[in-house]
Formats: C-alpha cells, structure tokens, sequence
C-alpha cells in the first residue's frame, strides 16, 4: 500500500531560513543487507529498492548534509569517525558512518550501521551526522534534538531509521498482538500525509509493548519539520511486514 498526501505543520521559527529540506524513513532489519540475508536477500529486494528510491530523493533535493536519526543505547549525537558492524549478525562487514572516514571511532548501533549502509549504496558524497535515541526519551529531549538538526549545516536531509511493531503474527518477535496492525496503520497515514502532529502523538508505552523501535526516530523527525514549518507532502513507498515486524518506507519534502 501506498500513496501521498500534504499538509501544513505551522509557521517557521526560523523565518527564512529552512534547515530541513527532505526526510526519508527507512526500516533497518540486518536482513536488509544482501549479505545477512545470504539466499533470503531476494524477499526484501522490493524494501531494499524503496529505500533505495527514498535515499535517491534525499540526494535530489541537493541538501548540504545527512543527518541519520535511529535508535541505539542511548541519546545522543554521534559524529564520524564512527563505525557499525554486521559481525554480530553473521556477516564481517564493517559500515563507517562517512566513507570518507572509515577509521573505526564510536560504535553506531543496528539503525545507524543499517543507514550508513543505505547512503553507501549511492554515488553522491556529503557529510554525515548521527543521533541515537534511546527508547525511553522523553518528549523535551525529543524536540531538543530536531532542534539541533539545523546546527549542522544551512540545508539538511534527514534520513530516519525505524521499524514498525514487531507483533504482527504468532510468529513475530512478539508473538501476535491485536492493537499491532492498527498501530502499524496509523503510522503509515501519519507518513503519508507527512502529519507530524499525528507522530507527535504517539504513545510511548503502547509503542514499547509493541516493541516499536522508530517511535522516538519518528517524532525527531516530526519535531523537525514542524520547526521548520510551512507545506510537507509526504509519500509512503512501502508498508510491508515480511517476518511479523512492520517496514515502512516514505519520504517527506517540502510541498
């Protein structure tokens, strides 16, 4: 399922000025990678081209930086170098978070590592920040944070890790639960029609039970755009929930 749809997240605080220009929102399963997956790779290769495609837009809205946002151990901004490793999931591969500095430095955790690895699949070449956030942060810190999307550099893409529920069948991670498939749908109307009031508004406990991880990635996201105001068109690319757990892929830009 997918489709598009605009809306107004409110004046900007910066005048202006506009520090966000294009978001995208990728899941970062480790089965993503070609080389985790090994003879399953072929099932993901339509999530594996939607966020090929939502990256691609990123790049197309010539922005000055990359800023990936996902969850990790804890908050906070992680810049290069910076380095995540596959090994744990079977695979010795090594993804720096800029190419351009591969030394190893901190240690990105999955979302990060997973997004790194995204931005490596394409030829353009840009700077490059993190932010980990931990899943109990809590709102101020959450708007804090895409309050300092803009330090970085005056026109920034953000390019948001997160998967849906894991508890869409006896099978998932977390074993069925009923209130997954609403969630997981609500997300997906929120993506697509770039509602950041609607993000804003989810439930960190419910998010928890539901073993969400992108619910803290998504409302920086949304706090984000909401400070840089103005019309957002959002489009979902993907919604998928392959081993019980919900992939979603969109992109925001400026309307």
């Amino acid at each position: 399922m997918t489709g598009s749809a605009r809306r107004r997240t409110g004046d900007s605080r910066y005048g202006e000025r506009v520090p966000l220009v294009a978001a995208a929102v990728c899941p970062h399963p480790p089965l993503l990678v070609p080389e985790v997956a090994g003879a399953a790779a072929p099932e993901l290769d339509d999530l594996r081209a939607a966020c090929d495609a939502a990256v691609a837009r990123l790049f197309a809205h010539e922005p000055d930086a990359v800023v990936l946002v996902g969850d990790g151990p804890a908050t906070g901004w992680i810049r290069p170098p910076a380095t995540g490793s596959l090994q744990p999931w079977g695979v010795d591969l090594a993804v720096p978070l800029d190419s351009e500095q591969p030394d190893r430095g901190a240690v990105l955790p999955l979302s990060l590592t997973v997004g790194a690895w995204l931005l490596a699949r394409h030829e353009e070449r840009l700077p490059v920040a993190a932010v980990q956030v931990a899943a109990a942060a809590d709102a101020p810190t959450l708007r804090a944070l895409a309050g300092q999307v803009h330090d970085h550099r005056p026109r920034v893409a953000l390019l948001v890790l997160g998967d849906g529920s894991a508890c869409r069948g006896e099978r998932s991670p977390g074993y069925a639960d009923p209130r997954a498939e609403p969630y997981d749908e609500g997300v997906a109307t929120a993506l697509a029609g770039a509602d950041a009031e609607a993000l804003l508004g989810l439930d960190p406990v419910l998010s928890a039970e539901l073993k969400v991880a992108g619910r803290a990635p998504w409302q920086v996201l949304a706090g984000a755009a909401r400070a840089t105001g103005g019309d957002w068109r959002g489009e979902l690319l993907s919604d998928t929930a392959p081993y019980g757990v919900a992939y979603l892929v969109a992109t925001w830009e400026p309307a």
